[in-house]
């Protein structure tokens, strides 16, 4: 998922990681395609007893950071040992830039065969029949035994015609995203504090708040701080955890104007305006949360798994704890992200290219290695709970990310509704209350409203 955009953006860490999401065969959004014969099972590899297949060219097309290219690029190499008679042609498009792209290519009929799909896109495209439908896919291959595989990122995938999360698989996830509280080790210790603890609901924001303000430091005496203890609060974290949420997804009911959302708003907000542990917009524009982290000069701030690979060189200790929990209901919370590997319903090489996104997603090695490469927390039960676990890098504390999968991750804001723009009006206008200019309660009030009208303009 990475991710760092606009200052609002980072004060809130909303999900633009969920940015972060087709070529013919006969499945669409109303029907399965054509399952892989029997003499040859899909996800089986090739053996010497198989008839020689002609070569085949399949495209797969995703986003993320130069890291992650590279972690995709050794995966591809290993599905390429395994399928010899298939090349595959990848491109990786900066996250900013893919949905657009990935617009384009579906409407002008060149969509890749595999691509990432994820959030909103996921119910846009199976309902308009881009989507292959895998489940026939699914009950032929050895690689998939669906209580192996966390149901909380399966059903993302799943469509029944009209609504998502039931029904037949129409793609597989590339990652069940927790999104973490990580912390600078360093830090904590030079303030002789102790650090945030690993189980929910034991650290309030009371506590998160102490600790930020025992960090945060003039370290030259400028005037200007150069430390911060806390950066990029995430605002789902703080209204779940309080009892609030953005949306009634029952009723389609924007839920903004609520006290427990509104007082968690302003709480974030307050981290700046009221207690200056936080950057302001100024600050953030020299140096953005996520750099000042890496940097050494912020206590607290958030990371996903895809993370890892950019921490493990740091410099100083760090390790991820659970969200603090509101001090008004001692609930933890956090969203949980994902992004799918789909198949074009119009893809030419069912078979390669299902073979290609269940290997991504289902195979023992491919989720060994990405784990091992820092991508992510593997799709598969089993493996997530023992050698997962059990890795001796960095994050100590890796159980919190299994914690969120099980226990207190939320699905992710943009996966919720098939048209965001009531989400990003909201994103948008925000800054209103992060600057001071409106009280949360203020602001919400005169939102909701409009943001209503937003949503029921896209969704209903």
């Amino acid at each position: 998922m990475n991710n760092n955009l606009k200052w609002l953006s980072l004060v809130l860490m909303s999900s633009m990681l969920v940015l972060s999401a087709c070529s013919g065969g006969s499945g669409s959004a109303g029907g399965s395609a054509e399952p892989t014969p029997s003499n040859e099972p899909s996800g089986g590899g090739e053996t010497a007893e198989q008839p020689k297949k002609e070569p085949v060219t399949i495209e797969f097309m995703g986003h993320g950071n130069p890291n992650e290219k590279k972690i995709f690029e050794q995966l591809i190499a290993s599905f390429e040992k395994k399928y010899t008679h298939v090349k595959v042609k990848y491109t990786s498009v900066p996250p900013g830039e893919y949905g657009q792209k990935l617009t384009t290519l579906v409407s002008s009929g060149k969509a890749p065969d595999v691509f990432y799909v994820g959030g909103s896109e996921f119910y846009r495209f199976a309902e308009s029949g881009i989507l292959m439908n895998l489940q026939a896919q699914l009950d032929q291959t050895d690689l998939f035994n669906p209580d192996n595989v966390w149901k909380q990122a399966l059903d993302r995938y799943r469509y029944d015609g009209s609504t998502v999360g039931t029904g037949d698989i129409y793609g597989l996830p590339k990652d069940v995203g927790p999104w973490a509280f990580v912390y600078n080790k360093d830090l904590f210790d030079k303030a002789g504090i102790a650090p945030p603890p690993a189980r929910a609901g034991e650290w309030t924001w009371d506590d998160m708040l102490e600790a930020a303000k025992a960090i945060t430091a003039d370290n030259n005496g400028d005037g200007k701080t150069d430390v911060f203890g806390v950066g990029a609060y995430n605002l789902e974290s703080a209204v779940w955890g309080n009892g609030g949420d953005f949306l009634d997804s029952t009723t389609g009911t924007v839920t903004i104007d609520k006290p427990e959302f509104y007082e968690a708003m302003q709480f974030a907000a307050d981290l700046n305006l009221v207690h200056k542990v936080s950057p302001n917009q100024e600050a953030e524009q020299a140096m953005n949360a996520y750099t000042r982290f890496v940097n050494g000069q912020m206590g607290m701030f958030a990371m996903g798994p895809w993370d890892q690979p950019a921490f493990w060189d740091l410099p100083f200790g760090w390790d991820i704890a659970a969200w603090p929990a509101s001090p008004n209901t001692g609930k933890t919370a956090t969203w949980l992200g994902s992004m799918g590997f789909a198949v074009s319903a119009k893809t030419k090489h069912v078979e390669e290219a299902f073979n290609l996104a269940a290997f991504l997603s289902l195979d023992e090695e491919g989720q060994r290695q990405n784990y091992q490469l820092g991508q992510a927390v593997p799709n598969l039960i089993d493996m997530a709970n023992g050698e997962f676990l059990a890795y001796e890098k960095a994050p100590a504390n890796r159980q919190v990310f299994l914690d969120i999968i099980q226990d207190y991750g939320r699905t992710d804001l943009p996966a919720r509704s098939k048209d965001n723009q009531w989400l990003d009006t909201f994103w948008q206008e925000a800054s209103k209350v992060w600057n001071g200019e409106m009280s949360a309660k203020d602001w919400t009030a005169m939102m909701q409203p409009k943001l209503q009208e937003l949503y029921d303009k896209g969704n209903k």
